[in-house]
């Protein structure tokens, strides 16, 4: 990485200012030649929106027919808190529906609850583990369970909330050419079309953020054709469902656990009538149109230890009440103005429209090459992440879990909660560069809702201060272990959850920010590890033990991934205290721990970056983690063209493309960070033909949304990369994409990022500023390949 200029960009550093509008930076008539920045001044951006949207129909999910099956097929709609899947069916309208509060398991739980905690004092069963590490080298992971595992107690669920039934009397039996289902990714509208009787109807649903609701309306193109009777189902019998007039009210209390959750839901018409009847149904007869708004909560707070607030009801009445007050018009405005807010910053351009055909059969049809209609799915699957990212993380709410906020189960796979050992974490990857900063936000809050219990656990297994959480966590601040021997021990989750914290910082540059939210979560997560570090009898250097690999091997001391995660929390937290004037002692132990602190990176017998720090890696091993990578990505460990990343190159080829969805998400990110643009987009391809679903949902199987996300932060990554505090532009630019632009990344140092490229060559780089500081930008544009510059707050740079 080159050094930055610690004095002023000045004309004879090669740039230049003027007092005009324009002003260019670079060497004597570098503007002439088409290899210089220009900046214009044009005050304080507006928010960082710039970006027009794309065409609604170049970025829309469409079917021929209805959806069959909730995981494969049904079209996602959310607002963070409130998650709906529309399945376009014509006789009976099915909307599966969540909210993300609604967990089983926790305090109150019919099998108990301790947060993960060991129930019976363990004296010394940690120090005999460290023990034999010492002596043994490797532990087989029963072994260790034995030890320090123990059965989970009251871990629970994520839970449905149920299904809404709309019974559309005389309605087609099969579709026929007419019919129409689609998402439009730009708007957040589901939509459902068809033909009649020589009658057109028109279905719609959105989950509106501004109103907290869920709204649907039936519209048909001749007065008085809309007619259906709502109903609500749902797998569990907690509930009581009445209705009033033209109000569906559903009450009840979790069995497991006593959790209270309320759904309201009301009726408008114009025309027609509604009628209340028996378990909660709403009749809608002789309509010109009619449309719902549904609220729903739960008594559910994110305070240790009672994790418990106020009655939902209250809440539940006066956010459907103040929805509805609005009229459908508004409630649909609003909610399209707050997402294309959101959605539309960045628009990815890669000189192909969208054919009119099915999605689930341009996926059919999808070979990975360079064709337009491949270029146009890959646009569309770019952009889906940013969608669900929107629809299940916002303000508010819980952070996006395994599913998002989507789960139509009382038993989903893996309890539809959150793995900390990447999975989580995963989920918010490209949240600071696709330029969806805000979603991160019930990230920060989950996070810090885990330090005090986490501060229990540090005490009762490790007798020490800092906080901790292992391989998977909830809703109710489970931060301990379990029992199942390869993925119950991985106390470096906490120093893991905390990088997207700082990540954040590095990319807003708010010292507010990182005071109040992020460094008092490093802070502590530091004090965990400058406590429980073990040093390592073979060169006394302070390592993990124990240490696992996630879901691989043995159980080792210092494993490359702990190794590596630890080693970026403690340049992380030394980072943010030297900016923050943090206590000078404390400082000074974390630099001296970083000294003595094995680093995790060593290169094998056959060339390879070890996963462990004894030699044990089988150049057959094809295993789905590749986790002793992490510091070439996410982490910053690891630089471009240095002999790690050839050692890091090494150990992926070995690895080979397949895997499990995320698995493919991950080496996507990978080799883009190598700088090998098209085996990332080889991932890409192998992910979209083998490990995605006709809906685009990413499938390990069965579906985890994480590889979505980490599908959309690899395209991120080879567009443009910042990790080392340089703007590289194309960096991973695939022989695929020859032709293209991208507007609206995010480069951290506050900047906002538009690329066009011809030939597989920059063509034209804009830079907008939010903060006045040096920046360094790498591309084939500028004389020498690189330039830095004195960038202000609010100005505008073009390179062209």
């Amino acid at each position: 990485m080159p050094e930055t200029p610690s004095t002023p960009a000045s004309a004879s550093s090669g740039i230049s200012r003027r007092t005009t509008v324009k002003s260019a930076i670079g060497g004597a008539g570098a503007l002439a030649l088409g290899s210089g920045v220009a900046a214009a001044a044009t005050g304080a951006l507006a928010g960082e929106a710039h970006a027009a949207p794309q065409a609604s129909d170049q970025l829309r999910l469409r079917y021929a027919a209805p959806a069959a099956d909730w995981e494969r097929e049904a079209l996602p709609i959310g607002n963070g808190a409130l998650g709906a899947m529309v399945f376009g069916t014509l006789a009976s309208e099915r909307l599966q529906f969540n909210e993300k509060t609604l967990w089983t398991g926790g305090p109150g739980s019919q099998q108990g609850y301790d947060h993960g905690d060991w129930r019976e004092p363990r004296p010394g069963a940690l120090a005999e583990v460290q023990r034999l590490l010492d002596e043994q080298g490797r532990l087989d992971p029963d072994t260790v369970t034995a030890k320090l595992g123990q059965p989970r107690r009251g871990f629970g669920a994520y839970q449905t909330f149920g299904d809404l039934y709309l019974d559309v009397p005389d309605a087609p039996t099969a579709p026929d050419a007419s019919y129409r289902r689609a998402l439009d990714l730009t708007t957040g509208l589901a939509t459902v079309t068809y033909t009649h009787q020589q009658v057109r109807h028109e279905r719609e649903f959105f989950a509106s953020y501004p109103d907290g609701v869920i709204v649907g309306r039936l519209a048909a193109d001749r007065p008085g054709k809309v007619a259906f009777t709502l109903r609500y189902t749902s797998p569990r019998a907690d509930y009581a469902a009445s209705a009033d007039g033209s109000t569906l009210t559903v009450r009840g209390a979790l069995a497991d656990n006593g959790l209270k959750f309320e759904a309201r839901l009301t009726v408008r018409t114009s025309g027609g009538t509604v009628t209340a009847g028996p378990d909660g149904a709403l009749t809608v007869t002789g309509a010109d149109s009619a449309w719902f708004v549904l609220a729903a909560g739960t008594d559910y707070a994110d305070v240790h230890p009672s994790y418990r607030g106020q009655d939902p009801a209250q809440r539940v009445r006066r956010t459907l009440e103040r929805a509805a007050g609005r009229g459908h018009a508004a409630l649909r405005a609003r909610h399209i103005e707050d997402h294309r807010g959101m959605f539309g910053r960045v628009a990815l351009d890669l000189a192909a429209e969208l054919p009119e055909v099915p999605t689930n059969q341009l996926l059919t049809q999808y070979t990975g090459g360079a064709s337009a209609a491949d270029r146009a799915l890959e646009t569309l699957f770019f952009q889906y992440g940013r969608y669900l990212l929107i629809a299940s993380s916002r303000p508010g709410s819980l952070p996006a879990n395994l599913q998002g906020v989507w789960n139509h189960s009382t038993t989903p796979p893996w309890s539809a909660d959150y793995h900390v050992n990447i999975n989580l974490q995963m989920n918010y990857w490209p949240a600071e560069a696709a330029n969806l900063a805000e979603t991160t936000a019930p990230y920060d809050r989950f996070v810090q809702a885990l330090v005090p219990p986490g501060r229990t656990t540090a005490r009762e297994m490790f007798g020490s201060d800092g906080w901790v959480v292992h391989n998977e966590t909830n809703t109710y601040g489970f931060t301990g272990v379990h029992d199942w021997a390869t993925s119950f021990w991985f106390p470096e989750a906490a120093a893991w959850l905390t990088s997207q914290m700082y990540e954040h910082y590095r990319f807003s540059g708010s010292t507010d920010y990182l005071r109040t939210t992020a460094y008092p979560v490093l802070n502590e997560a530091a004090r965990f590890w400058l406590a429980n570090l073990h040093t390592d009898p073979r060169d006394n250097t302070a390592v993990v033990s124990p240490s696992y690999s996630p879901e691989h091997g043995d159980f080792t001391a210092g494993a490359s991934m702990s190794q590596q995660i630890v080693h970026e929390l403690f340049t992380n937290t030394l980072e943010a205290a030297r900016t923050l004037g943090d206590d000078r002692a404390f400082r000074d132990e974390l630099a001296a721990a970083l000294e003595r602190l094995d680093p995790g990176l060593r290169i094998g017998s056959w060339g390879q970056l070890q996963e462990w720090k004894t030699d044990l890696d089988d150049p057959a091993d094809e295993h789905r983690h590749v986790s002793h990578l992490y510091a070439l990505h996410p982490g910053r460990q690891i630089a471009p063209g240095s002999t790690w990343a050839e050692a890091a190159k090494v150990s992926l080829t070995a690895r080979g493309d397949g895997g499990t969805g995320w698995s493919k998400a991950w080496k996507i990110n990978f080799w883009a960070r190598l700088r090998d643009g098209d085996h990332s987009h080889a991932m890409l391809a192998e992910q979209l033909k083998h490990s995605t679903l006709p809906n685009l949902w990413d499938t390990h199987p069965p579906f985890q949304i994480d590889g979505n996300f980490g599908a959309t932060s690899g395209v991120v990554e080879m567009l443009l990369q910042s990790q080392h505090d340089v703007i590289d532009i194309l960096p991973a630019l695939p022989g695929s994409w020859p032709d293209g632009s991208v507007r609206g990344l995010r480069a951290r140092g506050g900047v906002t990022v538009d690329i066009t490229w011809t030939g597989g060559q920059a063509t034209r780089i804009v830079l907008h500023a939010s903060r006045t500081r040096e920046l360094t930008v790498r591309s084939s544009l500028l004389d020498g390949g690189e330039r830095t510059f004195k960038a202000r707050a609010g100005e505008r740079y073009v390179l062209d």
